[in-house]
Parts: C-alpha cells; sequence; structure tokens
C-alpha cells in the first residue's frame, strides 16, 4: 500500500528508517522531505496520508534534531502564516547520524551481552564452589 506521494522505494526508506526506532511519522516526514527542495505541511499531510499532529510532532523532532529548518510564509491577508520546511542537512549526513546511533546501540548491546555471559560464569563457579564446600562438610561429618 503505497501512499499518494510515495512509490514502492520511499516505503522501502520508511520501512528502514522505522527498523532504527524512529517513530512512523517521522520515518514518512524525512522521507518526504528527501524528495523536496522545500515543501509545507499541508503538502506533507496529502503526500503521506499523515494526519496533521502527527506532521507537527514529527517537525518538532525533525527540528530538535537540526535536520529540519522552518520559514514563514506570509498569507495575505489576516491569519497564521504558512510554514514552510527544508532539510537542513543533506540526507546523506542525516544517514550518518543514524548510522553512528545505531553503531552505539550495537555496542551497548554486545557490552550486555558479555556481562551477561560473565555473569552467568561466575555464577557457575559460584554453584560448584558451593556444592564443593558442601562435599567437603559432608565427608568431614563421616569421618
Amino acid at each position: 500500500m503505497t501512499e499518494r506521494g510515495f512509490n514502492k522505494r520511499d516505503e522501502t526508506l520508511v520501512e528502514l528508517l522505522m527498523s532504527t526506532g524512529m517513530p512512523r511519522n517521522v520515518a514518512k516526514t524525512l522521507a518526504f522531505l528527501r524528495k523536496k527542495p522545500e515543501t509545507t505541511s499541508v503538502e506533507i499531510e496529502v503526500s503521506t496520508a499523515l494526519r496533521q499532529p502527527e506532521v507537527s510532532i514529527a517537525m518538532q523532532e525533525l527540528r530538535r534534531r537540526k535536520w529540519v529548518t522552518k520559514r514563514d510564509i506570509k498569507k495575505e491577508g489576516k491569519g497564521r502564516p504558512i510554514h514552510a520546511y527544508r532539510l537542513a542537512i543533506p540526507f546523506e549526513k542525516i544517514i550518518e547520524t543514524i548510522e553512528k546511533e545505531e553503531r552505539k546501540r550495537i555496542e551497548k548491546i554486545e557490552q550486555n551481552v558479555n556481562q551477561l555471559k560473565q555473569f552467568v560464569s561466575s555464577s557457575s563457579e559460584s554453584v560448584s564452589e558451593s556444592e564443593n564446600v558442601g562435599t567437603t562438610q559432608q565427608q568431614s561429618q563421616v569421618s
């Protein structure tokens, strides 16, 4: 099921971004921004089938990470200005940042697994030591 502004390749990108732990709305918004030099939140909503609050939350996250910049476009007459968004850095740099984050996560997982292995091996040593103590005590009682 491809969204209105997305092809299969875009959907694959969204899936890959989500597999890094990125929320769906952020992944879709980022994938769409990659294709446009500048766009509005309404265009993102229509093209990605995201609701306005989902786009707003995604933009907050992308701006917090300094991946997106916002520009106000004055409307004629009264009312709130329209916001235009664009990537603040090249998409390749964003992928490099994600790669660094994923490598840190992998490192942390590997450290955790190693600690678990150490814990288990030290626990099994403690168990065999206590078994030896128990056997030695039994032998002393028999003698």
